[in-house]
């Protein structure tokens, strides 16, 4: 998944069923690795190559070489059989006529039905994620910080009905980007107390601290109850973009976006970085939209949500034993620095609650 310069990236296409030529030979090249038989070969390219590709996600990935046209491959061959790689092979076609950079979807199949796994290809863009720069010290912080935001600002352009995580069935049917919850309150609030007493019985929280964020949480409800949501990327992070140290060449990973609020993305981006690469990616996004008028408190209610949502993950995949090899911690730094640092964030997002904070007191 990659290209050079944002202002030449292809547009996206919308989700597609492939011909059964298509499908039958990614299933032969992901089989044999090898060039398909002759009598295969009306229907599909001369040569293929397949490597392990070093995806970081849910999903196994390879890297394609079609016909000598680069691709990046992935595969879900998960219990659940779910269809997210199409809903998210929608998304992104959306989001390109958006105008955001993002990989053009060569194609996707999520049926199963020629091949016992979903599929999507992606146009494979020749840049590593910026994590890696990042994790380098060769990353430019403000000017990326900006481009973030300037391209938060495009895709939360994009309005679906409803709020939530989308239905597929909707998109089939021609209907756009339609979410499943009518309440945008009820929705932020989904598994709250599941997530909070997992915390609880795993020690990461204390009862009176869990009580705590229940309270400020009522206090600032308030702020939740939306008209109208806006695509949310809903996972993004360094990692989710491919670029240069000075250029973020194409956003990645819609794999959960949902129809939300428009602070989430920046509470997101809040959930690893401080103030001033905050304040760059507001200025990048206020160069083409508004921001809401009440953005602080929302801003904070979803810091505070989408962190316990990363403390249950990180608790539960036991990520605060890892090491410094892992994505998420820093060069010299420990899992139980990750914990430190989720416990300060969650402290400061129930500061900026209850004292109507602006983004200074970030670290």
């Amino acid at each position: 998944m990659h290209v050079p310069l944002p202002s030449e990236l292809p547009v996206a296409e919308p989700a597609t069923v492939p011909t059964n030529g298509l499908e039958t030979y990614r299933g032969l090249a992901i089989k044999n690795e090898a060039e398909s038989p002759s009598s295969e070969r009306s229907h599909v390219p001369l040569h293929i190559r397949l490597s392990p590709a070093a995806g970081q996600g849910n999903h196994l990935t390879w890297n394609a070489e079609i016909d000598g046209t680069p691709a990046f491959l992935r595969i879900e061959n998960g219990p659940e059989g779910d269809d997210h790689l199409e809903m998210e092979s929608a998304v992104l076609g959306e989001v390109a006529q958006a105008g955001v950079p993002v990989p053009r979807v060569l194609g996707c199949d999520a049926s199963r039905t020629r091949v016992p796994f979903a599929w999507q290809a992606l146009e494979r863009i020749p840049h590593p994620d910026l994590n890696q720069w990042w994790k380098a010290g060769t990353l430019d912080e403000a000017k990326i910080a900006h481009e973030i935001g300037r391209n938060i600002a495009r895709w939360q352009a994009i309005e679906p009905q409803g709020f939530g995580p989308f239905d597929l069935e909707a998109w089939r049917e021609g209907r756009g980007l339609v979410a499943f919850h009518a309440d945008y309150p009820a929705y932020y609030r989904l598994r709250l107390e599941d997530h909070l007493g997992f915390l609880v019985a795993r020690s990461f929280l204390s009862e009176e601290r869990a009580e705590e964020i229940r309270a400020l949480i009522d206090a600032h409800g308030g702020s939740l109850r939306l008209d109208q949501g806006v695509l949310v990327h809903k996972d993004l992070a360094l990692w989710n973009i491919l670029g240069t140290p000075e250029s973020a060449v194409a956003f990645i990973d819609f794999d959960d976006a949902i129809s939300g609020d428009p602070m989430d993305d920046f509470s997101l981006l809040a959930c690893f970085h401080n103030a001033a690469f905050l304040e760059q990616a507001f200025a990048g996004y206020t160069s083409e939209r508004a921001l809401p008028e009440d953005w602080r408190s929302r801003f904070w209610l979803h810091l505070l949500r989408n962190l316990i949502v990363k403390a249950v993950i990180r608790v539960g995949a036991g990520y605060f034993e890892r090491d410094s090899g892992f994505f998420l911690i820093g060069s010299g730094a420990s899992g139980a620095d990750l914990r430190r640092f989720t416990e300060l964030r969650i402290e400061l997002a129930m500061r900026g609650l209850r004292e109507g904070a602006g983004l200074e007191i970030l670290a």
